[in-house]
């Protein structure tokens, strides 16, 4: 099961207007889908990787109904604001114990906004306003799980998302069924930020030193003449240059995106063209495996490159091959 995603709305006109519309907060966390089978609680990121382990506060979830497939993300409270930098480090952790420990200190609470199968009976079919009405009824007391409040003044929730320092909202179309991995005009996010994914193809380390991270190069997947993700002779994805991102890499964010990449094997330059010797030298080149979410002030025309970029988090739940079909 792949899940629903939404389409940009036009940022200009704003959220849809009318009845036939529901808006809610656009939450800065990680999507998962809460299966539940047979007693076993699966928490599946986008990819379909089964992160349950890191997050035992959920563990309520598998007493809901014998048979349960939700949709939601996974959010971090930090301040009364989400915080994806520590839900990020939470879904890395994979031992039990570390998890536990973690659970106690910085819970993640599972905000539930889609119900898509109960007691053996599919739901994607139904009308959102259907499912929505199933959900509420479903989820009270649950620990650390929440239903996402619904408002019907979607210009009204973006002003007040905006003056929170909230993600943004999205719009969903009460009539909507849920089309499993499409990206659908029924579902329109508005967001705050200019906030995307992108892969990082190699890192060069900071000026002075041996091998401290200094700064990442980051591109996008790309399409051949067929629509086919381009790659070399040898199968590896080759990535559009988008530029260098050094902010937000000190400290703690850059120790442990140094550890990731340190496993990640090397490869030829992945970048479809050449970027200056001075940006090159002492560059090493990775296989292009992780994503990363990157703020910016958008990206600069012709030249194609990210402006003013700032490192945001590890997107575990995406591919790289994911961002095709983002774009």
């Amino acid at each position: 099961m792949r899940p629903m995603l939404a389409t940009s709305g036009d940022s200009r006109t704003g959220p849809p207007t009318g009845p036939a519309w529901a808006h809610e907060i656009k939450w800065d966390g990680i999507r998962l889908l809460a299966e539940v089978r047979d007693g076993r609680l699966r928490m599946l990121t986008r990819s379909g990787r089964d992160i349950a382990v890191a997050l035992p506060e959920l563990a309520g979830l598998a007493d809901v109904a014998d048979d349960l497939l939700l949709d939601g993300e996974a959010v971090a409270m930090v301040g009364g604001k989400p915080s994806f930098g520590h839900v990020v480090d939470r879904v890395h952790t994979m031992s039990a114990t570390a998890a536990q420990k973690l659970a106690a200190t910085r819970p993640v609470t599972y905000v539930a906004f889609d119900l898509l199968r109960l007691d053996g009976m599919p739901l994607d079919a139904l009308p959102w306003s259907a499912r929505r009405a199933a959900l509420e009824d479903l989820l009270d007391g649950i620990p650390r799980v929440q239903v996402s409040p619904v408002f019907d003044d979607g210009a009204q929730l973006l002003a007040a998302t905006a003056a929170q320092g909230l993600e943004g909202v999205v719009s969903k179309r009460r009539s909507s069924l849920y089309a499993e991995g499409v990206r659908s005009p029924d579902w329109l996010k508005f967001p705050h930020r200019d906030t995307m994914s992108v892969v990082i193809g190699g890192w060069r380390p900071q000026t002075g030193t041996a091998g401290r991270l200094g700064a990442v190069h980051v591109g996008l997947p790309t399409t051949d003449e067929d629509g086919m993700p381009l790659c070399d002779e040898e199968g590896r994805l080759r990535l559009v240059y988008a530029g260098r991102v050094g902010s937000g890499l000190a400290g703690r964010a850059g120790e442990q995106l140094a550890a990731l990449l340190g496993e990640v094997p090397r490869t030829a330059y992945p970048f479809t063209t050449d970027i200056p010797r001075a940006e090159a030298h002492g560059s090493t080149w990775l296989e292009p495996r992780v994503v990363i979410d990157v703020a910016s002030l958008g990206i600069t025309p012709g030249e194609g490159r990210l402006r003013q970029p700032s490192y945001q988090g590890v997107r575990t739940d995406l591919t790289p091959l994911d961002l095709l079909e983002l774009s």
